[in-house]
Formats: structure tokens, C-alpha cells, sequence
């Protein structure tokens, strides 16, 4: 429990907080108390540890900051035992949520033990709005958890029974290649594809079961040209890489929602790879004219990520800040 101790001046004071397992310290300190140097640089604060204590000081609103940033952290290592760099931005990131909207949606994505919470501020209103919208859109850059949050949201909703199938598609859309190039039959020429997607589904429930629900029809993950015709009732349907549909696709692809269905809609409008149309131009993607015509309607939502957003390598979060200045 952290209390204060003193104040140094009106704008400044120092704060003490105790950790109750001196097991887990090494995990919350870091190497040479790497994490802790980390913080401080991150919110402006002088750390002291002292055996299971810890000295803050600096202005008041960075060192009650740092009193919650290091106590999330701390049950962070008491349930993974491990911490990096990451995972100290990802709750920075959250310190300015707000209570209601991180606690509504903390533990929504669970099945049994296993539990998917959101790490940036943006990830949080994701979660809420798939929640709340039966049609919802996520656009913005690569590893952003766009596509990994989606997958477990999905899996936990059919673990739960709230669904009967969950329904996953792309368009067969690359750069520079296209599936039928590929050796194999459908689900291998797939497979590197949705890799993602698989290992989210990983992340939630047993290889075994995975199998058995897509021996079973439960799961299907199919290219949006098998979207056609089909009227999906009671399911989970999520649309990657969207920004790589046609017009006449996404519109295809949309009218399928049926009854007590949630739809999802994935996209990052930065990496289209469709075909230019004519020599004067690119086709335009079905994903751009979705967010023009469907802003104000009714049970569809729009989440907005950028690469403040995303959870990599450091390095990675630089590289798509350069490309988004050019």
C-alpha cells in the first residue's frame, strides 16, 4: 500500500510503496533495475528501491503515476512472472484511461483461465466497441492488435455460447502474389496467411479443439469469394485485411450480417495491394468507401488506431512513423 511521506515543495512530493512478495521484485526492477530507470525516464520520477520498498519522488501528478503504473506492473509479474519494455509502455499508455471504460472491458476476452486484456487506450475502446456494435471497424497499422484482439473476442464468444460458428475471411489479395501461384490444396494455400489468426486462436483454446471445430464447420476460415450468397446467422464473422476488397466485395461481404451475429471489419488503408484499375490510378478499396458511407449509421462503430498504437519492437513503432511523415 502505497502512502505518502512528505512534500518537498507545493508542486513536488515523495511517495513510498510496499510490495508484499520480495519474490517478484527482481521480475518488476529488471536487470540492474532496468525497468525502474525505464520508468523514471517514461514519467519524469526518482526511484529508490530499497528492499521491498520504493521511494518515489517528483511533481505530484507524475509520482501518484508512477505509484499506480508500478502496481499494475507489479500484478503483471505476479501473474507472467516476466516483463520488458513493452509491457511498461503498454500501461503507461492506459494510466490516462478512464476507470470505467478499462474496468468494463479488463476481463472480457476469457475462456476458463486463459484471459486477454487491452494493453494501449485504443485497444480498450476496440474492445468496447465490438462489444457494443454489431458491425465493427478496426483501421490502422500493423501490430496494432487489430487482428489478434478480434480472433480471441470471437473464440471467447463462441466458448461462451453467445455464438454457434465463427467465420474468418480474407481476400485473396498480395503483393506480388496471388494464391492460386501457390502449391496445395485450399487450406495449405491459406495456412501462412491467417497465421495470425491461428495463433490467436492458439492463445485461447487447445489445438484439439481448434481442429475439431473446423473438422465441424464451427470454425471456418474461407476467402471472401466463398462469402457470396450466404446469410451468416448466430456467428462471429471477422473480414482481415479489408483494405484489399473492391467495392463490389466489401458491399457483398456486409449484406451477409444475419441475426445475433457480430461482424468485424479489419483494415490498415496505408498497405492497399489492389490492382491498379486503369493506368491513371489504383482501384479504389472497398474498406475507404465503407468508412465514407457507414460513419453515422446506427450500431456500427469505428475504431481509429495509429502507430502510437502499436505493440513491436520499438524499432517497428519508429519505421511506421517515418513511412506515415513521408
Amino acid at each position: 500500500m502505497a502512502k505518502k511521506t512528505g512534500q518537498h515543495a507545493e508542486s513536488t512530493e515523495k511517495l513510498s510503496l510496499t510490495f508484499d512478495d520480495n519474490r517478484l521484485l527482481p521480475g518488476l526492477y529488471g536487470v540492474h533495475n532496468a525497468h525502474l530507470s525505464y520508468i523514471e525516464t517514461l514519467l519524469h520520477v526518482t526511484l529508490k528501491a530499497k528492499g521491498n520498498f520504493i521511494y518515489i519522488e517528483g511533481e505530484q501528478k507524475n509520482t501518484h503515476d508512477a505509484r499506480q503504473l508500478l502496481m499494475s506492473l507489479y500484478d503483471m509479474v505476479r501473474r507472467h512472472k516476466y516483463i520488458n519494455e513493452m509491457d511498461i509502455k503498454s500501461c503507461h499508455s492506459l494510466l490516462n484511461t478512464p476507470t470505467n471504460l478499462f474496468g468494463d472491458v479488463a476481463n472480457i476476452i476469457q475462456i476458463g483461465h486463459k484471459r486477454v486484456v487491452p494493453r494501449t487506450h485504443m485497444q480498450a475502446v476496440y474492445l468496447q466497441n465490438m462489444r457494443a456494435s454489431d458491425l465493427c471497424f478496426g483501421i490502422g497499422p500493423a501490430g496494432t492488435g487489430k487482428t489478434y484482439l478480434a480472433t480471441c473476442f470471437g473464440a471467447s464468444l463462441l466458448a461462451n455460447g453467445m455464438v454457434e460458428r465463427m467465420i474468418i475471411t480474407r481476400p485473396a489479395v498480395e503483393a506480388g502474389e496471388r494464391l492460386g501461384f501457390l502449391p496445395g490444396d485450399l487450406n495449405e494455400k491459406l495456412d501462412p496467411y491467417i497465421r495470425p489468426i491461428y495463433d490467436a486462436l492458439h492463445d485461447m483454446m487447445p489445438a484439439s479443439d481448434i481442429h475439431k471445430k473446423r473438422e465441424a464447420g464451427i470454425i471456418e476460415i474461407a476467402p471472401l469469394a466463398y462469402m457470396r450468397g450466404r446469410s451468416l446467422k448466430n456467428a462471429f464473422i471477422l473480414l482481415d485485411e479489408a483494405q484489399n476488397t473492391t467495392l463490389m466485395q466489401m458491399k457483398m461481404f456486409l449484406t451477409r450480417l444475419g441475426e445475433n451475429s457480430r461482424m468485424i471489419v479489419n483494415g490498415d488503408i496505408s498497405q492497399i495491394d489492389l490492382p491498379k484499375a486503369s493506368p491513371s490510378g489504383q482501384m479504389v478499396s472497398g474498406l475507404v468507401q465503407a468508412e465514407k458511407l457507414l460513419q453515422n449509421v446506427e450500431d456500427i462503430s469505428f475504431t481509429y488506431f495509429s502507430s502510437h498504437d502499436v505493440i513491436r519492437y520499438k524499432l517497428v513503432q519508429k519505421i511506421i512513423e517515418a513511412y506515415e511523415s513521408e
